[in-house]
């Protein structure tokens, strides 16, 4: 039987640590801040991000920008994951998984209460799961598909019996289908919260800000700082007069044009992420769904060129990053190759294609810029259209209504998306679908790798995308702040170790 076992004590000092990844060419030391006074726990922490969610329901909506700030810091699971994506317990004090990977055991911490007031047991946990395993509405239902049952033998003991073995239902459980709500709670999630967290909600401006307290009646070490104002500055040369005047004290997502500009007022970081910075093929639509086509379109980019363009960053030429399991550099599966793209098009009948990349307009120009003329040498015309999120969110994710895309996907662990055919890439391939169900089926952790770098290099072979670059996140820390995350932000940042300085 496989069992872990860790103490809360444990994750200040885990939040406090990172491995930094130089922008495109490795790693350097880790960089700290050194505060100029003593921690003030009365103090205000004021953090500049780009995308605002649409909503705070969590159950019911995806996306990074939820997760960001909402897991850990209000919500929290039985488990939780660190910036380099190792999991680790949360609610729970302890978990064990049998021998044949079906059986799941979680004790619970003492003392645990929601913001209500309301004590946790073991009955909320179940009715939490049970919620997202029989309700398709809610984030995690697909990931919960192979649980048998979800039990609680007592109120400090949750027990979790799967059908088959998933290599990543435990990961699958540090994200919003692992979070535990009050059973029978009509909390308004949408414009409200419930949660467990070190922090509450105490407002929202929508298009501003929203805001966090400390949580004084958190069962476990309480948080830093007593407030923490989130920023909503979707503009780069914004945020970064917005750091200047003194308006936030981290600023995230550094434009690497704009990031010298900070220099001296501000400690720069570099951290690693998951962010695939992924150019859609709509498989499902001609052109995009003749093989040539989307060869020919990753052949005629520069991604070297590109990563340069954008400033931070590495080249990654399939769907899995370096920080998850199954990574390959697949670099020799597609080149730099300007003529055999031509070929290619001139081959399907295509010499004269012009095509739409839709991209949320926060994304900024530089991306679409390059496209532009790398296509253009291939003799195929991109027309952009920027629009809104939520605009992006109906007519791409939902309707699939586009020809190319452009999203930074965060998430880690998401090569399904490649799995499955209802997804807005339109990609169906049937012995994908089957290496990828074999991989999490499997308990060897190292075999289950193998099966998936297999599945994506067959993903990659077949030009179902295009992976632009693996993203790396610059963000401006003030020297009064100390234990700000630096890896994986983009998909959450846990605040309760951060502290702000008073100033000498």
């Amino acid at each position: 039987m496989f069992r872990r076992t860790r103490r809360l004590a444990l994750f200040s000092a885990i939040a406090a640590s990172a491995v930094i990844l130089s922008a495109c060419t490795g790693t350097a030391a880790p960089e700290t801040t050194a505060p100029t006074g003593e921690p003030d726990p009365d103090a205000t922490l004021q953090v500049g991000l780009v995308l605002e969610p649409t909503n705070l329901d969590i159950r019911h909506t995806s996306g990074a920008a939820l997760e960001q700030i909402l897991i850990d810091n209000i919500y929290e699971g039985l488990i939780s994951r660190t910036q380099e994506n190792e999991i680790i317990p949360r609610l729970a004090s302890d978990y064990e998984v049998s021998d044949d990977g079906l059986t799941y055991t979680f004790t619970l911490n003492d003392g645990i209460t929601f913001h209500s007031g309301t004590a946790l047991t073991s009955a909320d946990v179940v009715a939490s799961y049970e919620a997202v395993r029989t309700d398709a509405t809610l984030q995690g239902n697909a990931e919960f598909a192979s649980v048998a049952s979800i039990t609680a033998p007592d109120p400090t003991t949750v027990q979790i019996v799967l059908t088959e073995p998933n290599q990543n239902f435990l990961f699958s459980l540090t994200g919003p289908a692992g979070l535990v709500f009050q059973a029978g709670d009509t909390t308004d999630l949408k414009t409200a919260e419930n949660g467990t967290g070190p922090f509450t909600l105490t407002r929202w401006n929508k298009g501003s800000t929203i805001t966090f307290a400390r949580n004084d009646a958190y069962w476990g070490d309480p948080a830093g700082v007593a407030e923490v104002e989130f920023q909503y500055i979707p503009d780069f040369t914004a945020g970064v007069n917005t750091a200047l005047d003194g308006g936030v004290q981290v600023l995230t997502a550094v434009d690497p044009n704009l990031a010298s500009q900070l220099e001296g007022d501000f400690t720069l970081t570099t951290g690693r992420t998951t962010d695939k910075a992924t150019l859609a093929f709509n498989n499902a639509k001609a052109p995009l769904d003749d093989v040539r086509v989307r060869e020919a379109l990753r052949l005629a980019i520069d991604h070297e060129g590109l990563v340069e363009a954008v400033g931070a960053g590495s080249t990654l030429y399939g769907p899995i990053p370096e920080l998850d399991p199954g990574y390959e550099d697949l670099s020799d599966v597609v080149s730099y190759d300007p003529e055999k793209a031509k070929e290619l098009l001139a081959e399907a009948g295509q010499e004269d294609l012009e095509l739409t990349l839709t991209i949320p307009s926060f994304y900024g120009t530089t991306v679409p810029k390059v496209l532009i003329s790398d296509f253009q040498k291939v003799g195929v015309t991109l027309d952009v259209d920027s629009v809104e999120f939520p605009t992006w969110l109906e007519d791409v994710y939902t309707n699939h209504d586009y020809d190319l895309s452009f999203v930074l996907h965060v998430e880690p662990r998401d090569f399904g998306n490649f799995a499955n055919p209802d997804y807005y890439f339109g990609y169906d391939n049937a012995e994908v679908q089957g290496l990828y169900a074999d991989a999490l089926a499997e308990v060897d952790p190292d075999k289950s790798a193998e099966l998936l770098a297999k599945a994506a290099r067959i993903v990659s072979e077949d030009h179902a995308a295009d992976w632009l670059y693996n993203g790396a996140t610059i963000t401006a820390v003030s020297p009064l702040v100390s234990g700000f995350p630096q890896d994986s932000i983009n998909s959450r940042i846990d605040l309760a170790g951060v502290t702000v300085a008073t100033e000498k």
